[in-house]
């Protein structure tokens, strides 16, 4: 069946006009990428987003799903003779694959069921009667289905196999289940129970040891660690509403009458709830709101990458890393502006008798390798380790001195990318490489690393995998080509995720490089084996050659369109050097004279904005953060201090802040704002500097409680520093801390702690 049915509820679903999701969806099928549509064919599907462009995706291919099972049912039904006119329009008619699978139940090959015995026995002639709920001697009926041959044994027998299949009738009826269906949504509650004898093991869940409320209002946060607890065989979970109301539903669609019938069809119909359609509903609820779940926590993990792919990079500069330890040592490499390992050694400046030593090496390295910049991990010994570098007065006043973000340096470490890349250094020299070149370029340095273990999501292991890497590539793809790649510099990671190349063709475009040096024009890159014409188009707009021969390379304008600059350049009678350098020269372009039928004005102020500021990183300017120096770990915090920091993780329940104690402290829902939070994703994003105030302090379980609040209660002016900013935009820095690594606290969190309030006053 043709897919232009589907053209017109996806637009009214969508809000957009039906000829941009046609034009979308056979972008699509040709096989274009969704960074690709957005940014070089807006004429077509009328300037659509890239979330636009992956919902019609998305709809596309869940309405050509419905259609597969739509053709898969009625031939089955048709296979087994019963296909009527009036079942054809009621499975077509069906929008959801609930409503279809309703359909099908009576047709679809089932076990054999307790109505399955009672026809075996005779019994549908006496249940068919009963139904029909007329006026009849019920006992007297069932007498004459008695058989000892068929172990019918009495008239009650009888009257209970007639029910039985009465209740598969009812459980099988379409319109019953969608109302039952409706209920559920509407009035089913969730309610968890600690399994006897699981309360030690099960502590972390004993917030839902007896825990009860609207199944549909759930938080998704919540749902997911209760079902985690059912997983680990600490919790069991119950779906449902009040059954009172749902015998009632099932009453008023199948009890006609006051007799005798119609008191055994209600019977059947009870039956039919508490036996069936209850846990088959409440499957199906399951799996409905662990879909809202995933979909939700997988959103919160893909914004709060995106916010951390495209963080700040400090650009190319001479990068001192130290991966900070005390009993090991503390790891340092030197990396040249474009992250090549120049030097590595290990320092010890924890250990009294070796600091001199220490500082002596650190200022050897910076002065050898001309260093700008220094980066240390913000794993163990890395408040101390910032300390010693900053007791150094040798140091030039100019080398900014900055906490990065380690989380996941250990899995690059000792990865294969990393083995490839270093296969004569041990895994803490890799890891103090990954920490230095992540301050430079965070995202050319994290793509690396499965993002999974970047660790800025909420309960991603208990979400659906497949989903979650779909939505997390697609994420580091939209980055990657937002930002554009150097050809010559990129590793084969980072190209793997341009647009139309994939792993084989990033590894072919490297071995390219290596073997006939670099490239000089994009259009070299057709010479890379397996590089067709295809491929070509898709990646070639994301791909820069900073100094190629064309001066175009260097920029996002496609080269698709470089005629249309070469034109205007040729109408102005000047080079297109000159037209991308002299402002006043752009100022006399009229674009109106260049639309044609296939390039209109949305592509043409692309160019014009690319020619303005050629191969622009669409990143915001650096700022480098400082943490309170009066600030250590977790013993140092006092109720009501008000500390710089830097939001690692954001959640539906509130935001992670590094404070610089080794231990990420909660930003609660309720404490982001003055006002009603709904999304904290509104209010903040990781990587983001805030100012806050500690208000519960639990040493012993590690859980710091912490408000953005104007008016945090008890504050004090026991801090002194502030975050340090080369602009006024406060919402840029690097990502530091460790995310993922606290639950919510309990509800009677505050209760927990009132013990320990006058320790930290």
């Amino acid at each position: 069946m043709s897919d232009i049915r589907f053209y017109k509820k996806i637009a009214l679903q969508l809000g957009i006009a039906e000829k941009q999701v046609s034009a979308t969806v056979g972008l699509l099928d040709e096989g274009a990428t969704i960074p690709f549509i957005s940014r070089y064919r807006k004429e077509m599907t009328g300037s659509l987003d890239e979330v636009q462009v992956a919902n019609v995706r998305d709809e596309i291919e869940r309405l050509r799903a419905l259609e597969k099972r739509r053709e898969a049912i009625m031939e089955s039904i048709e296979g087994q003779g019963k296909l009527t006119p009036e079942l054809i329009q009621q499975i077509n008619a069906a929008e959801t694959l609930s409503t279809l699978e309703d359909i099908y139940l009576p047709y679809k090959p089932k076990r054999r069921t307790r109505a399955t015995i009672a026809r075996e026995k005779g019994l549908e002639p006496l249940a068919e009667l009963i139904f029909k709920q007329g006026k009849m001697d019920v006992e007297g009926e069932a007498e004459k289905f008695v058989d000892t041959e068929k172990e019918v044994l009495t008239s009650d027998a009888a009257l209970s196999g007639a029910r039985d299949i009465i209740a598969e009738w009812i459980n099988e009826n379409a319109e019953a289940r969608d109302k039952i269906r409706t209920l559920f949504k509407r009035s089913a509650t969730i309610k968890s129970k600690v399994l006897r004898g699981k309360e030690e093991i099960g502590e972390k869940f004993k917030d839902y040891f007896d825990w009860e409320e609207p199944l549909m209002s759930c938080p998704s946060h919540r749902l997911l660690a209760i079902r985690r607890g059912e997983g680990e065989e600490v919790l069991n979970i119950h779906i449902a509403p009040p059954e009172e109301d749902a015998y009632k539903i099932l009453e008023m669609q199948f009890v006609t009458s006051t007799n005798a019938t119609s008191e055994q069809v209600k019977l059947a119909a009870h039956d039919a709830y508490d036996r069936m359609m209850q846990s088959s509903i409440e499957s199906e609820m399951r799996i409905l709101t662990k879909e809202l779940a995933d979909e939700k926590a997988i959103q919160v993990f893909a914004d709060n990458l995106r916010e951390l792919l495209l963080a700040s990079p400090l650009g190319q500069k001479a990068i001192l890393a130290i991966d900070p330890g005390f009993r090991t040592g503390c790891k340092v490499v030197a990396l040249d502006k474009q992250g090549k390992l120049l030097e590595d050694t290990v320092i010890y400046p924890h250990e009294q008798n070796k600091i001199f030593h220490s500082k002596q090496t650190v200022m050897a390295l910076c002065a050898k390798h001309n260093l700008e910049a220094i980066a240390i991990g913000n794993g163990t010994a890395s408040r101390e380790t910032e300390n010693f570098i900053r007791s150094i007065d040798e140091l030039p006043k100019d080398i900014n001195i900055i906490m990065v973000n380690e989380s996941g340096a250990s899995i690059y470490s000792a990865s294969d990318v990393a083995r490839e890349e270093f296969p004569d250094k041990d895994i803490t020299v890799r890891g103090a490489v990954s920490i230095g070149r992540r301050l430079a370029d965070p995202l050319a340095e994290l793509v690396k690393i499965d993002a999974k273990s970047i660790g800025v999501g909420q309960y991603q292991h208990d979400v659906d995998q497949y989903l979650l890497k779909k939505k997390l590539d697609e994420v580091v793809e939209s980055c990657v080509n937002r930002v554009g790649v150097e050809v010559n510099t990129a590793s084969k990671q980072l190209l793997t995720y341009v647009s139309g190349l994939g792993p084989q063709l990033a590894k072919n475009i490297v071995e390219y490089r290596n073997e006939n040096g670099a490239f000089k024009t994009r259009k070299d890159l057709l010479k890379v084996p397996r590089m067709g014409d295809k491929a070509f188009e898709q990646a070639a707009g994301f791909l820069r050659v900073a100094n190629g021969k064309h001066p175009l390379d260097r920029s996002a304008v496609h080269p698709e369109s470089y005629p249309i600059v070469e034109k205007m350049a040729a109408d102005l009678n000047c080079t297109i050097e000159q037209l991308m350098s002299d402002k006043e020269l752009r100022k006399k372009i009229s674009l109106q004279k260049y639309v044609t039928e296939t390039v209109g004005l949305p592509t043409l102020n692309d160019i014009m904005n690319e020619l303005d500021k050629p191969g622009r990183d669409p990143r915001k300017s650096f700022e480098v953060f400082k943490f309170d120096d009066s600030v250590h770990e977790i013993a140092d915090l006092r109720v009501g201090m008000r500390l710089p920091g830097i939001v690692t993780n954001v959640t539906n329940f509130g935001a992670f802040v590094d404070i610089g104690v080794h231990q990420d402290g909660l930003v609660h829902v309720s404490q982001l704002s003055n006002t009603f939070v709904s999304d904290p994703n509104t209010v903040v994003k990781v990587s983001q500097q805030v100012m806050v105030t500690v208000t519960e302090v639990d040493a012993q379980r590690k859980r710091i409680a912490l408000s953005m609040k104007d008016n945090a209660a008890g504050t004090t002016t026991s801090n002194t520093s502030k975050p340090s900013s080369n602009n006024n935009n406060n919402k840029n820095n690097l990502p530091a801390g460790k995310a993922g690594k606290q639950e919510a606290p309990a509800n009677d969190f505050a209760s927990q702690l009132a013990a320990l309030k006058d320790k930290f006053k």
